[in-house]
């Protein structure tokens, strides 16, 4: 990992709210809430949310950082840890998984960064299952480790205006000021905001002008389950950021994180949840999957460029070309991300020059796409997946001079004419036009759009590519009818 790339400080220089509890308590829902996005993913599923989901929250002169974080219960001494540990509920699947104990560390590793640099902590709890003996251990684990924090206690599911008084009332209990909520009419919500803007200081929140005004980059990291997506997320930002775990579907968030490199640019980096086929995922039976999934075509929507990640020894797959097709489709750059190149027996000069030809005869609607070869575990040439987007946006927002790009369509026209209809009729390019950028659009101005065939097409598309670039970006050309000039 380079050292000139560091983990954007936008997040740190606003102050962080961190949202704990138990399992399904409503957290991500209160969550979303308060973004006022759809943002975390919402299930009855317990444990669904794993890693940390961070997104920017306002109300009124403040701004802080909201932190949505996986579920926690308190773990018996017998475990070998001590009391005052805390641990994650082994939910969502995970109880058949030998190494879910593992994930279950690691979440809880998570948990305790987030609450390290966090200003304020809503300690959520269910209003209408009451208090619990777990919520009683949160909440001394909270006053023993954080007694330094503004600690505030919503009870949650208190839609009752009535009922409500008497469901915050058993939360005394806790130690803190119970707060009525309710994350899905929105009750309370604006009285919960001010509690927590009133431990905030202004000045803390004042954020510092980001990178010179840089539009950031967004990059989505995308594949099949695990082929390495969030290992190579932790080895850009050079941290931790996102779990990683041989569990297969350990990412369900669509992870957004910021990184800046030495001359001012900024990546948005996202981590997505892997997808398998869609007949899997419908057997599966899991609503939470599904969520994730669509979580991930949203992150590709709003991404400029993705890294597609492959695994170097299964390589591509009936998945990876469907999700090559929507890449295509969306007009999004490109960069294919081989990752575990270690992992291939005997390599020799050759072997690259092999695997790529491959590559491209199994996904040849990424022919334009640029080929990485890399190793996250390692972090070896991860950085270069940083350049390779950032050529192919510039490449996506490049807008080409109309003479130009008539004269070499002139020189392609001039090397192979067009074809002919069955009457004798000759196709005719009278010009072309740049119409767009993100991605490149052509507007070929013809006398029949009909007598200019898809082989032809790619024909014009290829001389193109070879002439004036595009490397990494798709490029649409659009066939017009049009009378010959001065007709």
């Amino acid at each position: 990992m380079s050292k000139e790339i560091k983990q954007q400080s936008s997040c740190c220089l606003l102050p962080k709210v961190v949202i704990i509890g138990r399992p399904n308590v409503g957290k991500s829902a209160l969550f979303n809430r308060i973004v006022g996005a759809d943002t975390s993913i919402v299930d009855d599923e317990p444990g669904v949310t794993r890693d940390c989901v961070h997104a920017r929250a306002f109300w009124g002169l403040y701004d802080f950082i909201l932190v949505d974080t996986g579920g926690v219960l308190n773990v018996p001494p017998s475990k070998g840890r001590d009391a005052d540990g805390i641990a994650i509920a082994h939910y969502g699947g995970l109880n058949s998984i030998d190494c879910a104990e593992d994930l279950s560390l690691m979440i809880e590793r998570q948990i305790a960064v987030a609450l390290e640099d966090a200003a304020t902590v809503i300690f959520v709890v269910d209003g209408q299952a009451g208090p619990l003996p777990v919520d009683a251990d949160i909440a001394d684990w909270l006053r023993k480790k954080h007694s330094d924090k503004n600690i505030i206690l919503a009870v949650n599911k208190c839609e009752s205006p009535t009922k409500g008084l008497l469901q915050v009332a058993e939360f005394w209990t806790l130690g803190f000021t119970p707060l009525a909520v309710s994350a899905i009419s929105g009750r309370g919500t604006g009285d919960l905001l001010d509690c927590v803007c009133s431990g905030l200081n202004l000045s803390q929140v004042t954020e510092e002008p980001s990178s010179n005004g840089i539009k950031a980059l967004a990059i989505a990291i995308v594949g099949r389950p695990n082929v390495g997506k969030s290992s190579i997320l932790n080895a850009l930002v050079g941290a931790e950021r996102t779990i990683v775990s041989p569990v297969s579907g350990t990412t369900r968030d669509a992870i957004d994180t910021e990184i800046s490199s030495h001359d001012g640019q900024v990546y948005r980096l996202i981590d997505t949840a892997g997808i398998r086929k869609k007949a899997a995922v419908a057997t599966s039976g899991s609503s939470a999957e599904s969520l994730s999934v669509n979580r991930t075509f949203r992150a590709i929507r709003r991404s400029d460029v993705v890294a597609l990640v492959i695994d170097a020894v299964v390589c591509i797959t009936e998945q990876d070309c469907r999700l090559g097709e929507r890449i295509e489709r969306e007009g999004k750059g490109c960069v294919i991300v081989v990752n575990k190149w270690d992992t291939i027996p005997e390599k020799d000069i050759k072997t690259m020059h092999y695997y790529e030809s491959d590559v491209r005869e199994k996904l040849r609607v990424l022919g334009w796409a640029p080929i990485l070869y890399i190793t996250a575990i390692s972090g070896q040439k991860v950085d270069r997946i940083l350049q390779a987007a950032t050529n192919a946006e510039n490449e996506r927002s490049k807008r080409l001079g109309t003479a130009i790009l008539n004269q070499v369509v002139r020189e392609s026209v001039s090397l192979r004419q067009p074809p002919r209809s069955k009457g004798g009729k000759k196709g005719r390019i009278y010009y072309c036009t740049q119409a767009a950028v993100r991605p490149p659009t052509f507007v070929f101005f013809v006398n029949d759009a009909k007598l200019f065939s898809e082989d032809y097409r790619r024909y014009i598309e290829k001389q193109l590519r070879s002439n004036v670039g595009y490397y990494g970006t798709p490029i649409r050309l659009l066939w017009r009818n049009r009378q010959r000039p001065g007709k």
